[in-house]
């Protein structure tokens, strides 16, 4: 079979089949929300704990590099696609309950979608991840950008994720304080990067519980609801944020343009409180108009937003084919046919523009393979 890619790869010798699914050349676009990415030199779909252990073993054997794919909401691939092995984990593992005291604990397949697993609680009455309603991606990728929104962050509720450690070639379940979860950190995409990969979840909800409204958009939503005395049930804070989301470009399975991200590019900044000053000058304001949030420890953190918005680059400001979105100035995405250099130039020209006025260095959110 011949190389599609612009470049030639370096395992490009024939192999040897194992039992799994195992193609060649697969572009990556397709499995990403972004739309964007050149071909894996080997491709394979593991559906169960087994398959996981073979795929591994097959990248482990020919000494090739080895990318764990999972919703492809949170990634960036390179033109050049990815010269190895990616595995898109899909383990299926049907959602299993365990009443424990008032709590109930659910247990949820990496592959299942995540979208699905908060809709399912939220039917049941069991609160704790309501907020984080209709964010793309699948329940393997939520302990390990300890996904959080509105007000939530997964790390409130997980106590058990269950993986498979690459270095013992184990299964091994993590706790909650083994997996040294932080402000979109784990020990999976911190110190322990590409060690573990996650094949399910255990969330421990609140049956009967109070949706949470902690976040100024959805006190806005139930402002009315609230003055009457009343509390929004579970159901409609779920519809509230993906209401939310959808108005802001960032819902699961949004279509045209803005749909075409990875939700949220930048992570708002954690940043001394001192440095608040330096940011009021830069935007020209006094310190207490600069959005902020205590982080701990002398520390606050920054609305991204705010800082990309007043270094200049306003929603819809594009670059080739790749913009800021129409609905939020924190997406990123592709107008249609972008290439991954097109994105990283925009990215690229947002973290200087943003640097350079306020002395503050956005990060990253989404993983990119092989950098």
């Amino acid at each position: 079979m011949s190389n599609p890619s612009s470049r030639a790869m370096l395992y490009s010798q024939a192999v040897l089949r194992p039992m799994i699914d195992l193609r060649e050349f697969v572009p990556l676009a397709p499995y990403t929300t972004l739309q964007i990415g050149g071909p894996a030199r080997f491709f394979i779909e593991a559906a169960s704990e087994d398959e996981v252990v073979e795929a591994t073993s097959f990248a482990r054997d020919r000494g090739m590099p080895l990318f764990v794919l999972g919703g492809g909401s949170n990634v960036l691939i390179s033109d050049a696609g990815f010269d190895g092995v990616v595995m898109r984990v899909g383990v299926p593992i049907s959602r299993r309950e365990l009443h424990e005291g008032e709590s109930v604990l659910l247990e949820a397949g990496a592959g299942e979608s995540w979208d699905d697993v908060v809709l399912y609680a939220v039917d049941r009455g069991y609160a704790g991840i309501e907020c984080l309603a209709g964010i793309p991606g699948d329940v393997g990728g939520t302990p390990v950008q300890n996904v959080g929104a509105y007000g939530q962050e997964v790390a409130e509720t997980i106590v058990k994720v269950r993986t498979y450690d690459l270095k013992s070639q184990n299964f091994v379940d993590l706790d909650h304080t083994a997996c040294r979860f932080g402000y979109r950190r784990s020990l999976f995409n911190t110190e322990q990067r590409g060690r573990y990969i996650v094949t399910a979840v255990t969330y421990r909800l609140r049956p009967g519980g109070e949706a949470a409204l902690r976040y100024a958009d959805l006190s806005r939503y139930f402002a009315a609801t609230l003055e009457a005395g009343e509390k929004p049930t579970l159901r409609q804070v779920y519809n509230a944020v993906r209401s939310i989301r959808e108005q802001k470009g960032m819902l699961v399975g949004q279509g045209g343009a803005d749909g075409r991200s990875a939700g949220s590019f930048f992570k708002n900044p954690v940043v001394p409180s001192a440095v608040v000053s330096q940011v009021a000058l830069g935007a020209g304001c006094r310190p207490d108009e600069v959005p902020q949030y205590p982080a701990g420890d002398g520390m606050v953190k920054l609305p991204a937003a705010w800082l990309v918005e007043r270094a200049g680059f306003y929603k819809g400001f594009a670059m080739g084919r790749a913009a800021i979105s129409s609905r939020h100035t924190l997406a990123l995405v592709n107008l249609g046919g972008a290439k991954a250099a097109e994105l990283i130039a925009l990215r690229d020209a947002v973290v200087e523009g943003v640097e350079r006025k306020f002395g503050v260095h956005l990060e990253q959110e989404p993983v990119q393979p092989g950098e």
